[in-house]
């Protein structure tokens, strides 16, 4: 009988140290799955930390981006605003001389309507004498 029990109890001795193996590994698999899952962290802990760290860098390159976005989109305005500025301008110096090459043109227009005028009276007065020029040499 003692051979029996020492049998059986070899037997539970096996079959526990079986359980134990078992166990073992499917402790180093959750360790493994453990590891895994914290990127090669330590603890739960550092990778919370690592993980925030990594948030907070990713808001601030997007907080960034969007003040790079922002001065662009400002620059783009204030250059647009510069461009119809100068157009404008350009317009304006346009119209301006346009304006006194007119007046300038009138000016001639006129001066040169009164030296019209002015060559005709000479015309007719020199057509005048002409004329009685030539009737006093008719008649004589």
């Amino acid at each position: 009988m003692d051979e029996d029990q020492d049998s059986v109890i070899r037997d539970d001795f096996t079959i526990i140290k079986r359980h134990i193996e078992d166990a073992a590994r499917v402790l180093e698999g959750v360790g493994k799955s453990i590891s895994y899952d914290l990127d090669g962290e330590e603890s739960y802990g550092k990778y919370l930390r690592r993980e925030t760290t990594q948030i907070g860098e990713a808001f601030t390159n997007s907080e960034k981006s969007l003040l790079e976005l922002e001065v662009k989109f400002k620059q783009s305005q204030e250059n647009e605003l510069r461009e119809e500025h100068r157009i404008n301008d350009d317009f304006l110096n346009m119209i301006v001389h346009t304006r006194d090459v007119l007046k300038e043109t009138l000016d001639i227009s006129l001066g040169l309507k009164d030296k019209h005028e002015l060559l005709s009276l000479i015309i007719r007065s020199h057509g005048t004498r002409l004329s009685r020029l030539k009737n006093e040499y008719m008649k004589v």
